[in-house]
C-alpha cells in the first residue's frame, strides 16, 4: 500500500475529568464536579457528546482514583452510545497536558482530540465544525470564544489577516478578549510535543505551552466560534446555574436535546433506533426519556414512509 492510499487511523479522544473540583466547594467534596448536574443531564454527558458528534468512537476518561468506580457505574463500557471507554486515573492534577502522559501508551501514535470535563459547547452547525477540526491530519486545531473575563482562560491575539500571533496563559493583562476553550484537536506528535512541555511557575504542564509549540511551527488552526455560538465552563457555582439555565431555556423553547450523547450517537449513526428506543424507554418518566422516544418514533415514522 502506497503512502498516498494508506488508510488513516480514526481519531481518539480524551475526556479529562480529574481534579478536586475546588471552586465547587462544597458540593463537590462528596462528588465529581464532572456527576454534578447540568439542568437533566450530568455535566459530563455535554464534553461526551462533543466527542461522539466529532464522529470519536475510542475515549479515554481520565479521573481521580477515588471518583472512577462512580463514573463507570454511570457510562459503563460506552456500547450504549455505540462507542469504547477506556479509564484512567489521574493521581493528583499537574496540568491539562497531562493527560497525554497518562494516556501515551493508549494513543499509541494516533491523532488525538481532548475535551474538559465542564466544558459545554453548543452552536448552529457544530457538527460540521467539529468534522473538520477531526479530518486535519496535520497540526492542532483549538476554538477561541470571546469573554469578559479573559484572565481565567489561555488567551489568544489575532492579526489583521486573522491568523493567531500568541496565546498566554491566564494573564493579568489579558491582550485580548478571545479565550481559548477547553476543546483541542491533535496530529499524531501531540505526545512527543507533550514530553517535552515543562511545569510552570504553577507547577502545572501547562496545555498552553502545548498549543504554542505548533503555533510556533505555524500549524496550529485557531477557528472563532462567533454570536452564533455558545460555551459555558461550568466549573463555578455561577456558571453551573448559568449552563443548567441554558440548557433548560434551549430544550424548552426550541424542543432541541442539548448534550445528549444518546441523541448524538443515534445522529451519527452509531446506534440505531431500536437502541435510542431502549435507552429513553429506560428513563421514561424523566422528559430526557420522553425526548429520546419522541425522536425515534420520528425516526421509525420517517422510515415506514420512504
Amino acid at each position: 500500500m502506497t503512502a498516498t492510499n494508506k488508510k488513516i487511523a480514526p481519531m481518539k479522544g480524551i475526556l479529562l475529568s480529574g481534579g478536586s473540583g475546588t471552586r465547587l466547594h462544597p458540593m463537590t467534596l462528596a462528588s465529581s464536579k464532572q456527576l454534578l448536574p447540568v439542568y437533566d443531564k450530568p455535566m459530563i454527558y455535554y464534553p461526551l457528546s462533543t466527542l461522539i458528534l466529532a464522529g470519536i468512537k475510542e475515549i479515554m476518561i481520565i479521573t481521580t482514583p477515588e471518583d472512577q468506580p462512580q463514573f463507570q457505574r454511570l457510562l459503563g463500557s460506552g456500547e450504549q452510545f455505540g462507542v469504547q471507554f477506556t479509564y484512567r486515573i489521574q493521581p493528583k492534577p499537574e496540568g491539562i497536558a497531562q493527560a497525554f502522559h497518562i494516556a501515551e501508551d493508549w494513543i499509541d501514535g494516533a491523532r488525538c482530540a481532548l475535551v474538559l470535563g465542564d466544558n459545554l459547547i453548543f452552536a448552529d452547525g457544530l457538527e460540521h465544525m467539529l468534522h473538520d477540526a477531526a479530518q486535519r491530519q496535520h497540526g492542532a486545531t483549538v476554538f477561541s470564544y470571546q469573554v469578559k473575563d479573559p484572565e481565567r482562560y489561555g488567551v489568544v491575539t489575532f492579526g489583521e489577516d486573522g491568523r493567531a500571533l500568541d496565546i498566554v496563559e491566564k494573564p493579568v493583562n489579558p491582550p485580548s478578549s478571545w479565550a481559548v476553550t477547553g476543546l483541542y484537536f491533535y496530529d499524531h506528535r501531540v505526545c512527543d510535543f507533550a514530553r517535552k512541555v515543562t511545569p510552570s511557575a504553577r507547577g502545572e504542564l501547562e496545555i498552553t505551552d502545548l498549543n504554542r509549540m505548533y503555533l510556533e511551527e505555524g500549524t496550529l488552526q485557531v477557528d472563532t466560534l462567533g454570536r452564533g455560538c455558545a460555551w459555558l465552563d461550568a466549573g463555578t457555582s455561577d456558571s453551573l446555574m448559568q449552563a443548567g439555565t441554558f440548557v433548560q431555556t434551549i430544550q424548552a423553547r426550541q424542543g432541541l436535546l442539548v448534550g445528549s450523547p444518546t441523541e448524538a450517537a443515534y445522529r451519527m449513526g452509531f446506534i440505531g433506533v431500536e437502541q435510542l428506543r431502549a435507552v429513553g424507554q429506560k428513563m421514561s418518566k424523566t422528559p430526557l426519556g420522553q425526548n429520546l422516544l419522541h425522536i425515534a418514533s420520528e425516526a421509525e415514522l420517517s422510515l415506514k414512509e420512504r
